[in-house]
């Protein structure tokens, strides 16, 4: 048994062998807000569903709203209530930025992060690669 294999032939008849599943490489996909206007006041309708998704605290990131937003507001059930008509593009560019400060890993870039407080610092520690880094 003296036959050298070629690495790319090896490579390819591996990955040929693997599930589908296991190749998709993209598992998270950004929340989308449903955002739309009742009267003078804007509406997230699945606030909630978004903080499940991040794994976040609705609290933590409705709060981070209201401040980028630089409104007023409050929580109803799954909802969230801002004072004023603001435009869905820019409520769903502050939820895609919630995620890139507070959510995804700088190191792996996935979502399996958790907030973590140490010496008063709020810290952003990824639970795949191990990584820890400040909020700025």
């Amino acid at each position: 048994m003296d036959r050298k294999y070629d690495y790319e032939m090896l490579l390819h008849r591996a990955l040929e062998s693997l599930p589908e599943n296991v190749v998709v490489k993209e598992r998270f996909e950004m929340p989308k807000g449903i955002i739309f206007h009742e009267g003078n006041t804007t509406i997230l309708r699945n606030l909630a569903d978004i903080a499940d998704k991040v794994n976040r605290d609705v609290d933590h990131i409705f709060s981070y709203l209201l401040k980028e937003l630089g409104t007023a507001g409050d929580i109803d059930g799954e909802r969230g209530i801002f004072q004023g008509r603001i435009l869905p593009k820019k409520v769903q560019e502050k939820i895609e930025k919630y995620v890139n400060k507070y959510v995804l890993c700088h190191e792996c870039g996935r979502p399996d992060t958790k907030l973590v407080r140490i010496n008063r610092t709020l810290m952003v520690k990824c639970e795949a690669c191990g990584a820890i880094r400040p909020v700025k």
